[in-house]
């Protein structure tokens, strides 16, 4: 010990005893009776650890155990968790006896004799333990006594040494389908089955009939077919006097072979103003969806046409009474009418061309339909007079090529074909001055050809009309002087080029927003000029409510026919009078509707 080390003293200045002092010098008895009391004022708080004791208290603890060399012992008044102190007490227990072993002893006398002895032994080990650990030890020693009692430990090992009482997956275990394949009868050849063959016996060999494939729509003989409405009935004479109507109006002098542009655009718009659906103005004239209209130019009657999309053509006469509204159809194609036009030099004659690669004329006179030009294995799209007097014919075909049919030659067949250098040829438009310039609306291009320059290879085009970024529906020249070109393209754009010198580049002048996308179910929009004001055209619109507009070439809309009860449908085709105010309108369904003033 060191000599700077001073021994702690009380109040009075005496010397402290150490602890040891103080236990040999104190008798027993005051020992128990100690013991006792601090027992019985620990028993409400026996599982809680004592308290903490203060600095002072720690540091006279330290000086005595320096002054007296004796080691410092370091007691942790952790509490452990009852689950640990229950395992260990049971791991040491069950390490002192087997499961076979152990027995239940039916004496009880001995077996409180050895708790009594156990008592007075704990009671010696106790005397130098604080009042908590003895308590805690106490407790343990009754979780253990409780534990032995109820023996899970023996039960738990029988259970594991057991081959039976092994742990069973939970849950319900789905039984497997077994896939039952049915195998199908093999098909066995009539030698095989020891059957005979009509067919492969050469001394009964016999012809079976090869089935006959009815198509719906058939192609047409060659030659004239008899003008014959497919509603005609028998002994009414109303086809007749249709007939009588027809050719009378086509005798009358009404200067419809030269269109005059109208001199005031205020009282043409102040026209179409004026105009409105007639009272009997809407009929089914064909059965199914229209691919073209064309009217007929009599001022003194109306008489329209209209082709659809299986070969059928029909005329009619709102006027004219009959059981089927003056509406008369006819087949004399078997594919898509999708051009026709009322003869300039003669009204009676009504031209049309379809898909099925046919030109025919309808002639009012004789009641046929003479065909002028066919070809079976080619499709055509579109025709325009070459000649005034519309004898000559300038025919375009899908496959990009261009022929030009004279119908006063004997033959149904071309005089001259070339090839256009196009992907297809749409449509074919005639200029109403210098007859020899066409232009052919094609797949993603416009082009103007000379006709007196058509090769019988390839033929280059005198101009091309750039700016189109899709496919073009058509191209048509102004009807008066030819100096504007109309174009409808699926980029949802309706161009305006200027044609009045046919230089070597031509850009748009007016570019109209228009949505073209009329889809599948619907035949596409083409806009074409108004006949007797060729600064102006009528279209078809997606729009709602449905109408027809008309726009001025600068791109001005001026008037749009509407009716909300009877015109509830898309008119994709429209045609005008070439000197009345009247428009017809064509609808998917085969109806036609007629506005007029």
């Amino acid at each position: 010990m060191s000599a700077s080390c001073t021994p702690p003293q009380d109040r009075m200045g005496r010397r402290k005893k150490t602890l040891q002092e103080q236990q040999e010098t104190t008798p027993v008895d005051r020992k128990i009776s100690e013991h006792a009391s601090q027992e019985s004022n620990c028993e409400s708080s026996a599982l809680s650890p004592p308290k903490k004791w203060n600095y002072r208290q720690k540091r006279s603890r330290h000086l005595e155990c320096q002054e007296e060399d004796i080691p410092e012992k370091k007691q942790c008044f952790a509490r452990a968790h009852p689950i640990v102190m229950l395992t260990r007490v049971a791991i040491e227990s069950s390490a002192n006896t087997t499961p076979h072993t152990v027995e239940r002893s039916s004496d009880e006398h001995s077996d409180h004799t050895q708790e009594t002895n156990d008592d007075k032994q704990s009671d010696q080990e106790l005397l130098g333990l604080s009042p908590y650990e003895v308590k805690r030890l106490k407790n343990i020693k009754e979780n253990a006594k409780f534990l032995n009692s109820l023996k899970l430990l023996e039960s738990a090992s029988v259970l594991r040494s057991s081959p039976n009482n092994r742990r069973k997956t939970s849950g319900i275990k789905r039984e497997k389908k077994v896939k039952i394949i049915e195998e199908s009868a093999r098909r066995r050849s009539t030698r095989l089955q020891g059957i005979n063959n009509p067919l492969t016996n050469n001394t009964e060999q016999s012809k079976m009939p090869e089935p006959v494939l009815l198509e719906e729509h058939p192609m047409k003989p060659p030659g004239p077919l008899e003008m014959m409405p497919i509603n005609f009935v028998e002994g009414s004479g109303t086809f007749e006097n249709f007939v009588k109507t027809w050719d009378s109006i086509s005798q009358e002098v009404t200067g419809s072979s030269k269109t005059t542009q109208s001199a005031d655009f205020k009282r043409y718009v102040s026209g179409l103003k004026s105009m409105s659906l007639l009272d009997n103005g809407v009929a089914k004239v064909v059965r199914d969806r229209i691919f073209s209209v064309a009217v007929h130019p009599s001022e003194s009657q109306i008489l329209v046409a209209a082709g659809d999309k299986w070969g059928q053509v029909g005329l009619w006469n709102p006027n004219h009474q009959s059981h089927d509204d003056g509406a008369y159809a006819f087949t004399p194609h078997s594919r898509p009418v999708c051009c026709m036009y009322f003869s300039p030099s003669n009204s009676a004659h009504l031209l049309s061309l379809s898909y099925d690669g046919t030109v025919r004329c309808g002639d009012a006179n004789r009641l046929v339909f003479e065909e002028i030009y066919r070809d079976a294995e080619d499709s055509f799209s579109s025709f325009d007079f070459l000649s005034p007097d519309a004898s000559v014919l300038l025919v375009s075909h899908w496959d990009a090529h261009l022929s030009l049919v004279d119908s006063r030659t004997p033959g149904t067949s071309y005089e001259h074909r070339t090839s256009l250098g196009m992907k297809s040829a749409r449509t074919v438009n005639v200029h109403p001055v210098n007859r020899n310039i066409c232009v052919v609306a094609g797949a993603c291009d416009v082009c103007i050809y000379d006709v007196r320059k058509l090769n019988k290879k390839t033929t280059q085009p005198v101009l091309s009309l750039i700016g189109h970024t899709r496919s073009v529906a058509s191209a048509y020249f102004s009807p008066v002087t030819g100096n504007r070109i109309l174009t409808t393209c699926a980029d949802d754009l309706i161009r305006v080029y200027d044609s009045s010198s046919l230089s070597s580049v031509a850009l748009p002048f007016t570019s109209l927003r228009h949505n073209n996308n009329t889809g599948r179910w619907l035949t596409r929009f083409r806009a074409v000029w108004d006949p007797k004001q060729e600064d102006c055209f009528v279209i078809g619109s997606m729009l709602r409510p449905r109408q027809i507009p008309v726009f001025h070439e600068n791109g001005n809309l001026l008037h749009s026919f509407q009716d909300s009860e009877y015109l509830g449908s898309v008119c994709s085709i429209n045609a005008m009078h070439p000197t009345r105010n009247l428009l017809v309108g064509g609808n998917s369904s085969g109806r036609l509707h007629i506005f007029c003033d």
